[in-house]
């Protein structure tokens, strides 16, 4: 295989024992060596071929470490209620969807946020009916955890008025015992097998796009087994351009378990994760699990109860399975460490915490004693401040507590949580760091002493979510043996303000030592 240098002044290596370097040689995917341009070009020989990056600096490829891909890749062309602000907003985009439907064909999207709504009342399957009367309508919220749906979905669905609440779930009625058309948490799982895209793996070729022009070379991801066979034919015919360490579904664990899954098999490009695990729901859908009751009386919802949590940690451990377990709120929180607690030791399995949002204090120690990685999302926090202070007063916790859990010695693993949040990496990093908006608001920060510094925030989208996915010795820093996975951007993290890395844009993206992205 042939040899290439790739030069620039300011290389950002991540490694803390040669930060800075000039150069680095990349032969048959790995780093053969970096440093200075002169030792580099000696080691990698005189028939090696030279590339020039451009931008202000070069840093190592960002790994998002939770992310729906197959849900944002069909997030692309479907309608995005995100940006709503009243029920007759969204209305309008839906109605302007459904003129270009198909007869039978499912009208899904969402991301709407009734929290942010001029007046923020909970839709109905009526107003859905009002401007999709005939195709069946699904919309997940922003957090994904109550879903919107008309009378045609609900019909196709079997879901009527004698349908029970499902363990986890909750079918919202009005005072005739009449399904609204409100879903939250496993009551939409009737919806599941009519929601898989027909093309997925087309759409995934489209995501992949996008992800590489943010600077993402390498996702861990959330979705189904759908998704899982689009990445593996992707792979099989030389198409896949970013890494995937992809996670397996609740549903699908036992068949895991019978195919002889075990985490961390497959190769550089396609390895096996963990299990996905919820035990409650979200803050914005009042179903995070709260120990104290929020504003309202909600104490939120135990998705997955505690002894049948224990169960499932045991079942997957024992066959070589680690467990990403979703948790919002601070009771959420404590039983799941409770339950890895009472597992006890794994050699070889990382065991993490998704969101890992609203703890109570004395958790943050017990996280990083057990070894427990906290996978967290930092625009959800600058994206939810404002609930957390209107459904959490003078709750005691910490909040999306970067902070303490470094100084606890936790290791972060950051990513987006796409589609639920934009995948731009770089928004996040600013979050991070500030606690603020993109406006700058809150002057100073939200909760600021759980600020985090750069380069903490830089390691957490590269070094610790390699970590969390058992693959620090291949990925996160810039070093002979490690993949050659690296992107040039137009700014320089560790030294422009924090204000210039959130309009960061990447130049170029290489992954495994191939320019497999650049800006026109």
């Amino acid at each position: 295989m042939s040899t290439l240098v790739y030069r620039h002044s300011v290389i950002r290596t991540g490694d803390e024992r040669r930060p800075l370097a000039q150069a680095l040689a990349v032969r048959d995917g790995d780093i053969l060596a970096i440093g200075s341009e002169t030792d580099v070009r000696a080691a990698a020989g005189a028939k090696a071929e030279l590339v020039d990056l451009g931008g202000a600096a070069v840093i190592p490829g960002l790994y998002d470490a939770h992310i729906h891909t197959a849900q944002y890749a069909h997030s692309l062309t479907t309608v995005d209620l995100a940006g709503t602000r009243s029920l007759a907003e969204a209305l309008a985009l839906i109605a302007e969807r459904a003129a270009q439907l198909r007869p039978g064909e499912w009208l899904l999207g969402g991301r709407w946020n009734s929290n942010v709504w001029e007046r923020p009342v909970q839709p109905d399957r009526y107003a859905l009916d009002s401007v999709c009367p005939a195709n069946p309508v699904a919309l997940p919220t922003v957090d994904g955890h109550t879903t919107w749906v008309n009378s045609a979905a609900l019909r196709l669905a079997g879901i009527d008025a004698r349908t029970a609440d499902p363990v986890g779930g909750h079918i919202v009625r009005d005072e005739r015992g009449e399904p609204t058309g409100i879903l939250r948490e496993t009551a939409a799982d009737p919806l599941k097998p009519f929601l898989v895209a027909e093309d997925l793996g087309s759409l995934l070729r489209v995501a992949q796009e996008r992800l590489l022009a943010l600077g993402i070379t390498s996702v861990h991801d959330i979705d189904g087994e759908d998704c899982r066979a689009a990445y593996l034919q992707m792979a099989a015919a030389g198409e896949l351009k970013l890494r995937v360490h992809k996670a397996i579904r609740l549903e699908h664990l036992d068949s895991a378990i019978a195919q002889g899954r075990r985490t961390g098999q497959g190769d550089d490009w396609f390895r096996e994760g963990p299990v996905k695990v919820f035990s409650d729901g979200a803050l914005g859908s009042h179903t995070c699990h709260m120990s104290r009751p929020m504003t309202g009386g909600d104490h939120g919802i135990a998705v997955v109860p505690y002894p049948e949590m224990l169960r499932l940690f045991r079942t997957a451990a024992q066959a070589g399975i680690a467990v990403a377990t979703h948790a919002i709120g601070d009771q959420a929180n404590h039983l799941v460490l409770d339950a890895y607690e009472a597992l006890g030791p794994t050699p070889g399995l990382r065991h993490r915490i998704e969101h890992a949002q609203h703890l109570q204090p004395p958790d943050l120690a017990r996280m990083a004693r057990l070894g427990v990685v906290a996978s967290m999302q930092p625009v959800h926090c600058t994206s939810d401040m404002d609930l957390v202070d209107a459904l959490l007063p003078g709750h005691e916790l910490a909040s999306y507590a970067w902070r303490g859990l470094l100084d606890a010695g936790a290791v972060l693993a950051f990513g987006s949580d796409a589609p639920v949040e934009d995948p731009n990496p770089f928004p996040a990093l600013h979050a991070a760091v500030t606690r603020t908006r993109a406006d700058g608001s809150p002057a100073g920060g939200w909760q600021p002493g759980q600020r985090i510094t750069m380069a903490e925030a830089v390691r957490a989208h590269t070094v610790g979510a390699a970590y969390a996915a058992g693959e620090e010795t291949r990925k996160g820093i810039l070093a002979p043996g490690m993949l050659a996975d690296f992107i040039a951007v137009d700014t320089d993290p560790f030294t422009d303000s924090p204000e210039a890395v959130l309009r960061t844009r990447v130049l170029t993206t290489v992954v495994g030592g191939e320019i497999r992205w650049q800006i026109g």
